[in-house]
């Protein structure tokens, strides 16, 4: 038998033993439900929740709420920092090489099983809404419209049982509109459900809504003290890649300035806009093209002009997303279901911000590592909580099933976050997470390397160029300079290359690690 086809059978027989049991039981109408909203590259540090200097300037009062209401997780590290992988991670619970989503080339094998096919057959009405990009058709839902690929910002396509269909708005919007409608006109009112409402933003090309445009160009966003990173302190990977505010982020197709008014470009980029959408895109971008033409700017003035208009692009998103998570919280309370929904908020990664002069993701350095975990469980979880235990979000399967009193199957890899979110951590919590990212050569040219993070330090193997890199996270929290090869610490990397061969046996990971 197939591997394929073992894992389909197996996964059957799990769905029918556990339908059987719920059946039986009548244990499903005791069940919370669950509300997972997630967005797309999503910094934490653009979360004033967390207490960055960007949040005083571009506050999300509504993502806030689950916070105060709830738990903020301050160490949850992704197992591989890009989407798709990251996606998967979360559905089936294991790492990459396992779930088979390395990189955002391979296709999700829709045979597996997953946490939604798990609550499914546990009674709960499934749906997800919005941004998939697993390239299969979503299985173990009784509901699903998701985008196709990347999706589009405005006037969004959608994937749905029936076809494609394409719906005018904002897909921010568009995205909340559907789930709102599901939970109000579309789902089985006597069974708990369990919905995953997926923004496409802020993905890159960060464009903002008809709300929001313009909304932050009288701002001066604070620039990263490492705005400006000559990366003498680290290796070749950080030297090498292409990732920069300097010299990647493109004026036309990111900043939305072109230059040429005849590109073709610009007509292909503004050509799904409707023509009262085109008239608000104009009235904001046309001014600031002008500006930029007179400007004649260069060398660091010109990087502070793109960071300056990146992040009031980008976080001019953020504010629909917070806007929308607003409409949903409310909806939850005037529906009497809040006291009975856990509200999750969440990301696929990290992302910079012009920390080291980069934007993107992919690194296991901080910035793309680390995501923002929120958990408002009423009656469980006591407000304004903070937890600075290590999680994952491998760890996000086994905690929904946990949540819905059903076991995990032993091929998932993380740990419940219900203890946690109780308060208790136990005893056994692990002392450090596992990564590795995979896609190189690829987009933004960030070569393979696997690591291991604790809460005081961080190692990263780039493989495929003999290198490792050490941090010292308690002084050297930016990451400016690795000291793998001071002396001052050459006892502590025998214990932490122990540690990450142990993890490595215990997840399974191929040996060797070039796959």
């Amino acid at each position: 038998m197939n591997p394929g086809m073992k894992s389909l059978v197996n996964g059957l027989v799990l769905l029918t033993f556990v339908t059987s049991f719920y059946a039986c039981t009548g244990r499903v109408a005791e069940k919370p439900n669950i509300l997972f909203i997630f967005s797309d590259d999503h910094a934490y540090q653009a979360v004033s929740a967390y207490d960055f200097e960007i949040g005083k300037y571009a506050p999300t009062p509504n993502i806030d709420r689950i916070a105060a209401e709830g738990m903020r997780f301050d160490r949850c590290y992704v197992t591989n920092s890009i989407c798709a992988p990251s996606r998967a991670t979360i559905l089936t619970g294991k790492h990459s090489h396992l779930n088979g989503v390395l990189t955002n080339r391979e296709r999700f094998d829709s045979t597996m099983v997953t946490f939604p096919l798990i609550l499914q057959a546990s009674g709960y009405q499934t749906a997800i809404v919005g941004k998939w990009h697993l390239k299969t058709t979503p299985m173990g839902f009784d509901f699903w419209e998701v985008l196709p690929g990347q999706g589009h910002y405005y006037n969004p396509d959608f994937r749905t049982p029936e076809g494609i269909i394409r719906v005018k708005g904002y897909v921010t919007e568009v995205i909340t509109d559907k789930a709102l409608e599901w939970l109000q006109e579309k789902r089985d009112k006597t069974k708990p459900f369990m919905l995953m409402l997926q923004h496409k933003a802020p993905h890159r090309r960060w464009e903002p809504g008809p709300g929001q445009l313009g909304m932050f160009e009288d701002v001066i966003f604070p620039e990263p003290g490492n705005l400006f990173d000559d990366y003498q302190g680290r290796g070749t990977a950080a030297k090498e890649q292409d990732m920069t505010i300097d010299r990647t982020m493109r004026l036309d197709y990111d900043l939305k300035v072109w230059v040429d008014e005849e590109d073709q470009g610009k007509e292909r980029f503004s050509g799904r806009l409707a023509e009262d959408q085109r008239a608000l895109w104009d009235a904001v971008y046309e001014p600031i093209r002008e500006a930029y033409l007179k400007g004649n700017l260069t060398g660091k003035e010109m990087v502070r002009w793109k960071y300056q208009r990146y992040m009031r692009d980008y976080l001019a998103c953020i504010q629909s997303i917070d806007e929308n998570v607003g409409r949903v919280l409310d909806y939850l309370e005037t529906s009497e279901l809040a006291e009975n929904t856990i509200v999750i908020y969440n990301s696929d990664q990290g992302f910079y911000l012009g920390e080291h002069g980069w934007f993107d993701k992919r690194f296991m350095y901080e910035e793309s590592l680390r995501t923002p975990l929120i958990v408002r469980w009423p009656g469980v979880t006591g407000s304004g909580q903070v937890n600075d235990d290590l999680v994952s979000n491998l760890d996000f399967a086994q905690t929904f099933l946990a949540i819905a009193g059903a076991d995990a199957p032993d091929e998932m890899q993380g740990e419940s976050l219900v203890p946690l979110l109780h308060g208790n951590t136990p005893s056994t919590w692990r002392n450090s997470l596992y990564y590795h990212y995979y896609e190189f050569p690829g987009a933004h040219s960030v070569r393979k390397h696997e690591g291991i993070a604790t809460k005081s330090f961080k190692l990263m193997h780039f493989y495929n160029l003999g290198e490792w890199e050490l941090y010292d996270l308690e002084k050297d929290p930016d990451e400016m300079k690795s000291i793998f090869d001071d002396p001052a610490y050459q006892e502590i990397i025998p214990e932490l290359k122990k540690e990450l061969d142990s993890l490595k046996f215990m997840y399974g990971v191929p040996v060797p690690t070039l796959l």
